[in-house]
């Protein structure tokens, strides 16, 4: 069972702890993508400072110059026990694991070793941009089937996926997003089954991104998809990076059930090569050390999760927010607004608050925005402020 966070961990909320002067002298891409007086509540990038084993692995790191290239087992060895204590999950074999730069670019990775050119990836929209742009530069074929209405995996809908991309006798993967990004849907066991019966019965190979697994907050329950039943010839992408606010630090690990490692075993061995040393130190000492401040992190996102829905209540009622079981993003429905079909745009322009545009996420993602809620109250609080505004243009 997935431990329930809480603020007895002995650690502040890290959400708490930095001010807006602060964070603007931050130089990465949610701080300096926009003019100084849009307030960024978009890219997955959290407002808190460092965990402090983080801190000291990157710190000494540096003062003993250690920032070569990467070797060993040491983070496959952190993620295993992380595994066994939040999940309760023994299958992460370190012998199937292998580093890859990042998540996505394993994910690329991955449907190298299980597709071809042309072969066709079903994704579940609205989902993650990069999910069709990085496909898409592979040279394959994005094919969606929509989540529900209910923001959930529709098994009729994929199964209808399943038959008719693999009717030409097509090799075929399904890139399962687990958590969901940006619903925060956190899939169940038996909805994970039902997708690895499914794939078995079509002969298509699930590649799950379970980046947001260690995201998922009080009252739900993270399952591993090479867990499950015919989980076994699935193969999983999983980093620290954005529990831990790391994704200037690259490093994640690709993971194969015991029906997959021949696959995960033909990845060439250049790909390794990509990670940073210093990023598999961060993640590593991150999963071993840094579970107290991951506790307070989500106790702090579970509150903000609480006060964006009530502030959306009291300013913004015709904006729909299913708040999420996972992640530090809200999907907010802004049809009811009459905004068109990007309404984060009408928030920029006219509330100078930068938000994710629903369009990128695919069929389902018009008339929706995606706001990180990973900041302080006060900024939080601004930004439904300046939301508010906008309407009133």
């Amino acid at each position: 069972m997935t431990r329930i966070p809480h603020e007895t961990s002995g650690e502040p909320n890290p959400l708490h702890a930095l001010t807006p002067e602060l964070l603007r002298r931050r130089t990465s891409m949610k701080w300096r993508t926009y003019p100084e007086d849009v307030l960024p509540v978009w890219v997955a990038e959290m407002d808190v400072p460092l965990a402090e084993p983080v801190v000291r692995a990157v710190t000494g790191a540096m003062e003993r110059g250690d920032t070569g290239y990467p070797v060993g087992s040491a983070y496959a060895e952190a993620l295993a026990a992380f595994a066994r204590q939040r999940w309760d999950w023994d299958g992460l074999a370190v012998e199937r694991t292998a580093i890859v730069p990042d998540v996505m670019l394993g994910v690329v990775e991955m449907l190298k070793l299980v597709t071809g050119h042309g072969d066709p990836v079903v994704v579940n929209s609205p989902v993650y941009p990069p999910f069709y742009a990085f496909v898409r530069h592979l040279d394959r074929r994005v094919v969606e089937a929509p989540l529900g209405a209910d923001g959930r995996i529709d098994p009729e809908v994929l199964e209808d996926t399943f038959r008719r991309v693999t009717a030409g006798r097509e090799r075929a993967a399904y890139l399962l997003c687990s958590p969901h990004n940006p619903t925060g849907t956190v899939h169940t066991a038996d909805e994970l089954s039902a997708v690895a019966a499914l794939a078995e019965r079509y002969g298509v190979r699930v590649v799950a991104d379970e980046i947001h697994a260690p995201l998922v907050l009080a009252g739900a329950r993270f399952v591993p998809y090479l867990s499950v039943p015919g989980g076994e010839r699935g193969l999983s992408l999983m980093s620290a990076s954005k529990a831990w606010n790391l994704a200037g630090l690259k490093a994640a690990l690709a993971v194969a059930g015991p029906e997959a490692a021949a696959d995960l075993a033909r990845m060439p061995e250049e790909v390794g090569h990509g990670p940073s040393h210093v990023g598999v130190l961060a993640h590593t000492a991150a999963l071993r050390e840094g579970t107290a401040w991951l506790d307070a992190l989500l106790a702090g996102l579970d509150a903000n999760r609480r006060l964006l829905t009530g502030l959306l209540a009291e300013h913004l009622p015709a904006i729909r927010y299913r708040p999420g079981e996972a992640t530090y993003l809200a999907w907010l429905d802004c049809r009811g607004l009459d905004l068109g079909d990007d309404p984060a745009e009408v928030f920029l322009r006219h509330g100078r608050v930068a938000l994710n545009s629903g369009l990128p996420f695919g069929t389902g993602g018009a008339g929706h925005a995606r706001l990180n809620l990973a900041t302080t109250p006060g900024l939080l609080t601004e930004a439904v402020r300046r939301m508010a505004v906008a309407l009133r243009r």
